[in-house]
């Protein structure tokens, strides 16, 4: 009897809830779990690096929703594999990676089957399914038919209870962490290590999708100010997105091209390179129409490679740091207060020292994925939340 994870979002796919499910369930017993986890065009070369029981399927839904003929067609499609993959493997019980539209395929299946189902939430789905009537009602559904509800901060757990009704002894937050051995600070750093561009740069780094919500956006309208200060200022941009044109276009209006870099995504290695030599890690998010930053991985990261961060005062990002000891929380809906932050830090290598060692510990003791793979076992795997026996078609 095993578990089904059901992620849309995995790797080789970018994305920190893909991250964050992937660094979980690779450390659990490989003979529990079988991964049903969307399509992507590295799948086969990625899945040819590890032992896990992976399904690769078209869980990219045109619509969340079922309404719609086009929403409908592909829960019917993803509904079809996903039964073959509980009947063949006697699957117990479901583990979503959001709520839609993995929960809604669980939920939908519980009945047909007789299984429990688990559900990760981090946040930023909750708000784009306030916006419809239809996925509001189906987003409740989905976590008021489930055994657990996972959140990945206190944040989310709030609007959970307070929002969504979802019931206290059956929520609960586990972080997203880090892998601590491998995001590791650089054991002798030389300006001949860093990467190409940084030399002689105070290179402020943001790692993560090109979305509104991230921000990148306010620290590029902040660059005029932190240059007319810092002249060796670069902003380093890791990722891509929706966003990209338009961040393009927004630097050449405010005259920086030429202090910006964008590096598109990169590898883990690259990605760990990059965080050991950055002197400020920033992740400038604020809220834009109710959609937030649900926790912010990437703030962890960058505290576990010995850097202090820069975050914005919205959503989960508070959870990741200690404020004015690991990192600062501005609010990023403010160019100037973003240039001030920056301005400060970049004159202040004394306190950027100290944040940084402070961080490293930081992150080791509350975000390592050992300690927090335990607590995963304890609220997912706990007898109430499993059947007893194989599923049977009801």
């Amino acid at each position: 009897m095993k578990t089904l994870l059901l992620s849309e979002v995995f790797p080789p796919q970018t994305g920190g809830s893909g991250r964050w499910l992937w660094e979980v369930y690779r450390r659990l017993p490989h003979e529990e779990i079988v991964i049903a986890a969307g399509q992507h065009p590295q799948a086969i070369a990625f899945d040819q690096t590890h032992d896990l029981a992976i399904h690769r399927l078209p869980l990219a839904m045109r619509s969340w929703g079922v309404a719609n003929r086009a929403g409908a067609v592909d829960y019917w499609r993803a509904m079809g594999k996903v039964s073959r993959i509980v009947r063949d493997n006697c699957i117990r019980q479901i583990h979503c990676g959001k709520c839609l539209p993995e929960g809604g395929l669980a939920w939908m299946l519980r009945r047909r089957f007789d299984l429990s189902y688990a559900c990760f939430v981090h946040g930023e789905e909750l708000s784009i399914a306030s916006g419809s009537r239809e996925l509001t009602w189906l987003t409740r559904r989905v976590l008021h038919g489930a055994n657990t509800v996972t959140a990945n901060s206190q944040n989310t757990l709030r609007l959970l209870r307070d929002d969504w009704g979802v019931p206290v002894q059956r929520s609960h937050v586990l972080h997203p962490g880090v892998d601590t051995h491998k995001f590791s600070p650089a054991k002798s750093p030389t300006e001949a290590d860093r990467p190409t561009g940084w030399h002689g740069r105070f290179v402020v780094l943001t790692v993560g999708r090109l979305q509104k919500r991230k921000g990148h956006d306010m620290l590029i309208r902040a660059l005029p100010a932190i240059r007319s200060q810092v002249p060796n200022v670069l902003y380093t941009i890791v990722g891509d997105g929706d966003e990209k044109a338009r961040l393009h276009e927004l630097a050449a209006l405010e005259g920086v091209s030429d202090c910006v870099q964008f590096c598109g995504e990169v590898n883990d290695d690259e990605l760990v390179h990059f965080y050991q030599q950055c002197e400020l890690f920033a992740l400038p998010n604020r809220e834009v129409n109710g959609d937030f930053e649900g926790f912010g991985m990437v703030l962890v990261e960058a505290q576990a490679c010995g850097k202090p961060v820069l975050a914005g005062a919205s959503g989960g990002t508070a959870e990741t740091l200690l404020q004015n000891e690991t990192g600062l929380l501005v609010d990023c809906r403010h160019p100037e207060l973003l240039a001030q932050t920056i301005i400060a830090l970049a004159f202040d290598s004394e306190r950027r020292k100290s944040m940084g060692a402070a961080a490293r510990t930081w992150a080791v003791q509350s975000f390592d994925w050992e300690s927090l793979v335990k607590q995963a076992r304890q609220i997912l795997f706990a007898p109430d939340n499993t059947k007893t026996s194989c599923p049977a078609i009801v």
